[in-house]
């Protein structure tokens, strides 16, 4: 009973593997065969293996990125490995005279040689890979010297580009923005002409590891001619290369990317320089005004100096807190000196009329009556007594309440010293003499002094900073 039974068993899985070998003819798309106690599995059932899920892709078994150390870099123990750079300048975003700083957006380009990364091929293409595989193989390490901030755009992906060629030759780019420090002087501003520099440089090798260079020397560095600044004018772009030490670690070399900078005047002509001029030359109008018109000439006055301080305050606020004198300071300062002097010219005149009409009537109170004068009118129409041509008696004559002020003062004091009598009366003093003063002639002369002064200094100023 017992062979009977395994002699049926038997005959059962041959038939399976039978039925199995036949279904395997026909390749349908999956198939399993069942026997009692048993299952078989057709080898086309059996999975292939998924590509996208392997740990080494083909481009990398290609490049034998596993067969290598790339922490080391090329030809390590040997001599420096080359490696040039060049610059597209894409765009210079800003420039601050506040911050001492300038961003740019460039793309930054290495080229080196890597034996290791060289691969056969027929048609001596190229490949390129993005920033995936640049993690994986040895690249050099830049920086920017003396930079604040840098970022690498990642919109919307990593703007890193790795092309490899067969010769293991390897060119490397990426889009970079970069905010350096500029060193600025601005004793000139705004007249001024400034040169930054932004300063490349490797941060772990040496010269003995890593010489790195301009691939193209000044043709290395390219610019977009629609770069434009509001401030600003480029005046040119060039590139130099130096050796950078440091005490601890040795010599590097460093590139250098100098601009140079002029700055447009025109805005500061007209948000500056114009308003303070106008304002120098309103401070003349006070001249041209009568001196007994003191609510007329001090408002003037005192609104061309607050006005000359706004201007002042609003420059230096937008200004860093420099240790020197600029440009604009001179110019603004001296302006609100001509400003402020108008104003004491006018002190002096209102001064110098008041102790005149002071001194005055005191000596008309200390004159005698004028009964003993024979016919007073006669002497004070005289012109040799008076030093004046033909009056009208009837104004003349109307001295103890002039209607002209000054002028009938002095006739009356001329006439009592003219005459004999009256002075040897009256002790004339020798400071009384001395302030016979026309103080009119102050404003006339101020008309001339003040603006000749003030085109000449101009003319001094403009021809030093332009």
């Amino acid at each position: 009973m017992v062979s009977l039974i395994s002699l049926k068993a038997r005959v059962s899985v041959k038939q399976c593997m039978v039925k199995a070998a036949f279904l395997n003819l026909n390749n349908p798309p999956l198939i399993v065969t069942t026997c009692p106690s048993f299952v078989f599995y057709s080898p086309i059932y059996k999975r292939s293996p998924d590509m996208t899920k392997s740990p080494m892709t083909k481009s990398e078994q290609l490049l034998r990125i596993d067969d290598h150390d790339f922490t080391m870099r090329p030809a390590f123990g040997g001599p420096p490995i080359p490696v040039g750079v060049d610059v597209q300048v894409e765009s210079l975003d800003t420039i601050s005279e506040v911050d001492m700083d300038f961003t740019m957006t460039l793309y930054l380009r290495h080229y080196w040689k890597d034996e290791r990364l060289a691969f056969p091929s027929t048609n001596n293409q190229s490949m390129t890979f993005d920033s995936r595989l640049v993690k994986k193989i040895w690249v050099p390490d830049m920086f920017f010297v003396h930079s604040k901030r840098s970022f690498i755009h990642d919109t919307t992906t990593d703007n890193v580009m790795l092309r490899v060629y067969p010769d293991g030759n390897v060119l490397y780019s990426l889009r970079v923005t970069v905010t350096a420090m500029c060193n600025m002087d601005l004793s000139r501003f705004p007249l001024d002409t400034q040169t930054c520099s932004l300063e490349i440089e490797s941060y772990a090798y040496t010269d003995d590891d890593l010489m790195l260079y301009w691939k193209k020397g000044n043709e290395s560095l390219n610019t977009d001619d629609r770069i434009s600044l509001s401030q600003f004018l480029i005046q040119k772009f060039h590139t130099t290369t130096k050796l950078a030490f440091y005490s601890s670690t040795g010599w590097y070399n460093r590139l250098y990317i100098h601009f140079t900078l002029r700055r447009h005047i025109f805005f500061f002509l007209l948000q500056t320089y114009f308003p303070a001029t106008l304002m120098v030359m309103l401070s003349w109008v006070s001249f041209w005004i009568d001196r007994r018109a003191v609510p007329a000439r001090v408002p003037l006055g005192i609104t061309t100096v607050l006005t000359m301080s706004t201007i002042i305050t609003g420059v230096n606020a937008s200004m860093p807190r420099v240790s020197y004198i600029k440009a604009v300071d001179i110019y603004l300062w001296v302006s609100f000196v001509f400003v402020f002097l108008s104003v004491i010219e006018y002190a002096a005149v209102n001064y110098l009329s008041t102790v005149q009409e002071r001194k005055e009537r005191k000596l008309r109170e200390r004159l005698p009556c004028t009964c003993g004068i024979g016919n007073p009118d006669e002497m004070m129409i005289d012109p040799q007594i008076t030093g004046y041509g033909s009056m009208d008696v009837n104004t003349t004559g109307n001295y103890g309440m002039p209607e002209n002020g000054g002028r009938q003062e002095r006739i009356l004091a001329q006439v009592a010293l003219n005459d004999p009598q009256i002075a040897s009366q009256v002790k004339p003093s020798r400071g009384y003499v001395n302030i016979w003063i026309d103080t009119h002639a102050i404003d006339k002369y101020s008309r001339v002094v003040f603006p000749g002064a003030y085109i000449l200094f101009n003319i001094i100023y403009w021809s030093i900073y332009s």
